[in-house]
């Protein structure tokens, strides 16, 4: 009876995840072990472009990929992972409950955004965080064109000044204006609970980001965070109210909620903790990827953050290595230490740097170049060819994007 690697998600790290487990059967002349992916959808969803305009077509069909590298997707959803006699529950989306039993898993099914229970939040708020959400909000934008101008109309809140806060809020004016006219009094206000832009993205960065953001008539209020939410805008934890018809929520990621299946080990954001092959600590058979795994990129104590960067990689790393310790084979300890920001500025450009310490190496024009490259060609999948897909699929090929 043939082995089962089972992959649950199909986001970059489940994918990278199933080709490169399939790039190890294939090289080893292996046909005695299956291959199974389970996800709501065979489609990777482009996550990191969502903040752009058109998020529908921000999707990459998966099917003929993994057909051509022989890899079987399953469409549904896990619901119970029980490690004990190594099986997973799936409820499918017919309506067809079914288990999966797996030899070794890999946990790959990503991160939500973080939505506490702050008054109003989960009625008033918009997100680019998962496809639906991103479409929503653009209808909604459209929409705004129907209402009659106020200040509330005309106006954005971005709450959460981090990575994607600013590059929706840099987003922002131009989308508005398309949709309510030139001469509209568009106001963009990123509302962020810490003292200063980007607090996660250190000193370097921030003053061409300030530059960039006030070109595009960006303002922001720091110190105080978001305390409620209504349908005609926001109070601040410090009493400020902020009128908008538009809020968008971005501030923090949490680990899939599966990892709590899991008994290992999590970081504060649900994060399983793994040894440098992946594998997840003290649970035999069991690997973590991606959004939810804690992972060390290298000697120098940094780890990986939530990001496509490091999921892409993470993914490559964890089928390998789930493979080969399947079939007794030698593991390629997981290793990323280039460590690199692109962070899109909107009509402005672009701003780029190298490092942990995130020392900038180009901006404006030149950067958004690069940040288009990325976004539109370095993070897509490769073509539905055998050989192409699986040579992708090698755990030392890096991808710094």
């Amino acid at each position: 009876m043939a082995k089962q690697i089972l992959v649950i998600g199909a986001g970059f790290a489940g994918m990278w995840s199933a080709l490169s487990a399939a790039r190890v059967l294939d090289a080893h002349g292996r046909t005695d072990v299956e291959i199974t992916v389970v996800a709501p959808d065979a489609h990777l969803h482009v996550r990191p472009r969502l903040y752009e305009e058109g998020p529908a077509n921000f999707r990459a069909p998966l099917g003929e990929i993994f057909d051509a590298v022989g890899v079987t997707f399953v469409q549904g959803t896990v619901e119970r992972i029980d490690v004990a006699r190594r099986a997973a529950d799936v409820l499918r989306t017919n309506g067809e409950a079914t288990t999966l039993d797996y030899d070794r898993l890999v946990l790959a099914t990503g991160s939500r955004l973080f939505r506490p229970a702050i008054p109003g939040l989960a009625e008033h708020t918009f997100s680019v965080d998962q496809t639906d959400e991103a479409v929503e909000l653009e209808a909604h934008i459209r929409d705004l064109a129907l209402q009659p101008a106020s200040t509330a109309r005309d106006t954005v809140v971005v709450a959460g000044g981090g990575f994607t806060g600013i590059e929706t809020a840099a987003e922002m004016p131009a989308r508005l204006r398309a949709a309510l006219g030139e001469h509209a009094n568009v106001r963009v206000v990123i509302v962020e609970r810490n003292d200063a832009i980007g607090p996660d993205l250190g000193e370097g960065p921030r003053p061409v980001i300030e530059e960039a953001l006030r070109t595009l008539g960006v303002t922001w209020k720091l110190g105080s965070g978001v305390a409620s939410v209504d349908a005609a805008g926001i109070t601040t934890a410090d009493g400020e109210r902020i009128e908008s018809s538009t809020v968008i929520w971005t501030a923090g990621l949490r680990a899939s909620t599966l990892t709590e299946q899991i008994p290992g080990r999590r970081d504060v954001t649900g994060r399983l903790h793994v040894d440098r092959n992946l594998a997840v600590e003290g649970v035999p058979g069991v690997y973590a990827t991606g959004d939810v795994a804690y992972a060390a990129t290298d000697d120098e104590g940094n780890h990986t953050m939530m990001s496509c960067q490091h999921a892409m990689n993470l993914g490559r790393s964890a089928g390998h290595n789930v493979a080969a310790d399947l079939l007794g084979l030698e593991h390629i300890p997981y290793s990323q230490p280039k460590y690199v920001t692109c962070l899109d500025l909107g009509p402005w450009g672009a701003v780029y740097t190298e490092g942990w310490d995130r020392e900038v190496k180009l901006t404006g024009a030149e950067a958004k170049k690069l940040k288009h490259q990325i976004n539109s060609e370095w993070i897509y999948p490769p073509r539905a060819d055998r050989a192409e897909a699986l040579a992708a699929a090698d755990p030392l090929r890096i991808v710094v994007a």
